[in-house]
């Protein structure tokens, strides 16, 4: 039996025997209704020591994350504790998620006459953290477990708001008020709002990291080959990003964005962190986030809208160990050829479906090439109807760490590490106010950014640099975030 509650009232749901029908009630609907929460079936002895454990889903999620194909239901359910599920909206930001899973929080501790103790999965950390900071739910909750939580934001939503990204990010519906606040620049703001405030320490926060994102062609693995510029990931949130200073950190582990929040991963983790009284053993995080001087720069990024056929041409240097061209488009039977500097061709792309949380529904016509000749290379591209393309080129090569990104007053740039390095790079800003496009294309002229009102900048920094007669490109795409009163977030 498992309850489904909805604000006050509650409607009893029966399932067929057996703990395997539970996952039943989520095919009923599968995307939730925000604000409804549900009951799990109570175990036959419930220990006093054990605290109501509520579970939060994530970025385009529902309830049901915790028990369609996944067994953290179940595990909770064996182990004897009584669990809560709640719908929040899938597609909104921390602080309209927050709002609603505060008044919850405290229905749910009315419900059971306890303090409960929140697993949260993804964006869902930082809705929990929300609501019990800036929403006052902090008295009816014991502790915070967070499972692969980008606290810092992740580098997928400042590319999915990029000026490369834009066109099929938009006709995928991936940039909603959820990825517009987990652009790092934003989640920049949220952190010194957030970690400075009276209410920040009032939960213990308990941390899990992952650094798995699958083999070639899994649902993850394009996030992963994008996010290992910035470090270890899980392919949707780097392990610098899941932790938080003032936060416990219980584990990184060899777990992928989604084989984290399984019972069968990581319940026994955590376990002992549900029951009253429970000591500290894990360790307390440091400096989280890298600074951008420090993390590489692997890719070139270009997109854009085609109808027939569309070229895109490509600077691979010397030394280059591998190159991965990965053509995202909108339709999966776009006809693509990639041409080596030696006008060798080749069509030998795997397509695949992306499943992942910013670009799902999108198409990956995917190649990687070892060994590579210097040069020019051209992806091309043909398709019977309008389609919408983002070309991710990704390197294995020494240059990665070549270059650094700088901010100097009003000005952000790439510069060379070594002076010997000639560069020209081109800026251009994507200037977004309450989540609204305002501006488009703005090119900032000698690297100087535009005068900065409040909202959220995206910047794309296309670079082409060349030493002696050895040629290369790189983008890096960085987010920032200006407040009401000119204060400048996101610039680490």
């Amino acid at each position: 039996m498992i309850k489904k509650v909805c604000v006050t009232v509650l409607a009893f749901v029966l399932f067929l025997p057996g703990w395997s029908q539970a996952g039943s009630f989520g095919k009923d609907d599968p995307s939730g209704v925000p604000g409804q929460w549900y009951v799990g079936t109570t175990p036959s002895i419930v220990a006093p020591s054990k605290h109501p454990v509520l579970f939060v889903h994530g970025l385009n999620s529902s309830s049901n994350t915790w028990w369609n194909e996944n067994n953290m239901y179940d595990t909770a359910y064996q182990n004897g504790y009584e669990t809560a599920f709640i719908d929040l909206y899938p597609t909104k930001n921390m602080w309209d998620n927050g709002a609603l899973l505060a008044q919850k929080i405290r229905d749910i501790y009315t419900y059971y006459g306890e303090k409960v103790v929140v697993v949260a999965h993804s964006k869902g950390g930082i809705d929990t953290q929300s609501a019990l900071v800036h929403y006052g739910a902090y008295p009816y909750v014991a502790r915070v477990i967070t499972l692969s939580t980008p606290h810092y934001g992740s580098q997928l939503a400042d590319l999915a708001y990029s000026s490369w990204a834009g066109w099929l990010t938009g006709i995928l519906g991936s940039k909603n008020d959820a990825t517009y606040s987990l652009q790092t620049g934003y989640m920049d703001y949220f952190r010194s709002e957030t970690d400075q405030h009276p209410n920040v320490n009032r939960n213990p926060i308990y941390t899990f990291g992952g650094t798995k994102w699958g083999s070639f062609g899994s649902s993850l693995y394009w996030g992963g080959l994008y996010l290992r510029a910035y470090g270890s990931n899980d392919g949707a949130v780097t392990v610098s990003s899941s932790r938080l200073p003032y936060g416990t950190e219980l584990k990184v582990g060899e777990w992928n964005h989604y084989t984290i929040k399984e019972g069968s991963s990581t319940f026994n983790l955590f376990k002992t962190y549900l029951n009253e009284g429970t000591e500290t053993t894990g360790h307390k995080t440091q400096s989280t986030i890298q600074s951008s001087n420090e993390d590489e720069i692997v890719s070139v990024v270009r997109g854009g809208d085609y109808h027939g056929r569309k070229q895109e041409k490509v600077i691979v240097e010397h030394g280059a160990q591998s190159v991965t061209f990965d053509w995202i488009s909108n339709s999966p039977s776009s006809q693509i050829t990639l041409v080596d500097p030696t006008n060798k061709a080749t069509s030998s792309f795997k397509v695949q479906k992306d499943e992942s949380e910013y670009f799902k529904g999108a198409y990956h016509h995917t190649v990687t090439v070892n060994d590579p000749a210097p040069g020019e290379w051209t992806v091309d591209a043909s398709s019977s109807s309008r389609e919408k393309y983002l070309l991710r080129v990704s390197f294995e090569s020494m240059m990665n760490d070549a270059l650094s990104l700088q901010f100097a007053q009003d000005k952000i740039s790439m510069k060379a590490k070594d002076n010997k390095f000639k560069l020209k790079q081109e800026i251009i800003i994507e200037y977004y106010k309450n989540g609204k496009l305002k501006q488009s294309k703005i090119k900032a002229k000698n690297s100087k950014l535009p005068k900065l009102e409040e909202g959220v900048y995206n910047v794309t920094i296309d670079v082409t640099g060349k030493k002696q007669n050895d040629a290369f490109q790189r983008t890096l795409i960085k987010s920032i975030y200006v407040d009401g009163s000119g204060k400048v977030y996101g610039l680490k």
